[in-house]
């Protein structure tokens, strides 16, 4: 053997390429593990920071068109803070007080149904004796009893997270004010941390990802009122009880593409069921059926459109991974974290992007999320 010889001859390349890969690829997942462990410890204060980045993108829009029309932005920003807030509050005042309403009406069509299941399973097919329909009862009960610790600190644990609540819910006000008001600002202070040499890229970049988010949370606000309304006009006509608190969870649950829409209608199906029998049950699986059909096949591609293409596999990837990693919380953001990331890492990719003037990108205009480059588009269908 040749003395001479270096290792990267002795060594197949093959195995050298495999090698320099597999270092790289545990980097990066180190990497990708000490952010995502320090994001877990600070969830406290990122969850309410995302959640005032998701409301700013819903609201900069009415922001800037007042701003434009001449009103000092410190003013349109606390007119248009106020107005959503009257807003979303007389919506939850109106759902919760017509919830308190509908309950008792709940209770009793469940007492009928409970002795209509009870008939059933006496006279009907499988012939149970009222016996075991009392020792199930019975054991059902004693279930209950015997863990009643349990659900006593289950429900002590919730009512001390309130408080946290209530702080994560004044930061993200605080949070979204200084958002609408001077977020321009925030921006050009965060991207000085770029080398001088791509800050202009960079800008455009991110100016492009907050477009996506924008029109992200514009197109999905509006396929969640479709969705209610949809929902909700049927539960109405079927008779079901607490229809209007069901179409406000249908529109809650519409922000987590695909899982929360069918969760949500699943509960109303659910309610139908077991309120007003089985055909009505049916019907309303119908309707949700049809409303989501609507949604996946015209709502979504008509709204979203180019500036928000994902592949359906990558959103549902992403919420199974946003609800592993952070719950609810985590399906929320996933997506429009994966919105702004594609439309960001787009544009760095993007020759056409290379001269453009950060000035010249509006984030509260969806064409402006991603690059004029056709090519880089996908070919799928957007989210949903």
């Amino acid at each position: 053997m040749d003395s001479r010889r270096q290792p990267q001859d002795v060594v197949p390349r093959l195995l050298r390429v495999a090698a320099a890969l597999s270092w790289r690829f545990l980097v990066v997942v180190a990497a990708l593990y000490v952010v995502g462990t320090v994001t877990g410890y600070l969830a406290g204060i990122v969850v309410p920071v995302a959640i005032a980045l998701l409301l700013a993108a819903l609201l900069v829009p009415g922001v800037d068109d007042l701003a434009g029309r001449g009103v000092p932005r410190g003013l349109a920003a606390a007119l248009v803070l106020i107005g959503g807030l009257v807003i979303l509050g007389g919506v939850l005042t109106f759902v919760v007080v017509t919830f308190v309403n509908g309950v008792p009406g709940l209770v009793t069509q469940l007492s009928q149904s409970v002795e209509t299941a009870s008939d059933w399973l006496t006279n009907g097919p499988l012939h149970l004796s009222d016996n075991q329909i009392r020792d199930a009862s019975a054991k059902f009960v004693a279930t209950l009893t015997e863990n009643q610790s349990d659900i006593t600190s289950g429900a002590l644990t919730t009512a001390a997270t309130v408080g946290e609540i209530l702080t994560q819910m004044l930061l993200v006000l605080f949070t979204l004010i200084f958002f609408l008001y001077d977020g321009a600002r925030i921006w050009q202070f965060l991207i000085r941390a770029v080398p001088n040499r791509v800050r202009t890229r960079v800008d455009v970049a991110g100016r492009r990802g907050l477009a996506a988010l924008v029109s992200y949370v514009r197109a999905t606000a509006a396929v969640a009122v479709v969705d209610a309304v949809g929902i909700g006009i049927g539960l109405a006509a079927l008779g079901v009880p607490l229809a209007i608190p069901l179409a406000a969870l249908v529109f809650l649950g519409a922000f987590i593409p695909i899982i929360g829409a069918v969760v949500a209608g699943s509960i109303a199906i659910l309610i139908a069921l077991v309120a007003n029998g089985v055909v009505a049950g049916l019907v309303v699986a119908g309707i949700v059926i049809a409303v989501m059909q609507l949604e996946s096949h015209v709502l979504q591609p008509l709204l979203l459109g180019r500036a928000v293409k994902l592949h359906p596999l990558a959103v549902v990837l992403a919420i199974a991974g946003g609800l592993l990693t952070g719950g609810i919380a985590g399906a929320l953001l996933s997506v429009p974290l994966l919105a702004v990331l594609n439309s960001g890492i787009r544009s760095l990719l993007s020759e056409a992007d290379e001269h453009v003037d950060p000035a010249d990108v509006h984030a509260s205009e969806p064409e402006e999320s991603a690059p004029d480059e056709p090519g880089l588009d996908v070919e799928k269908g957007p989210v949903g």
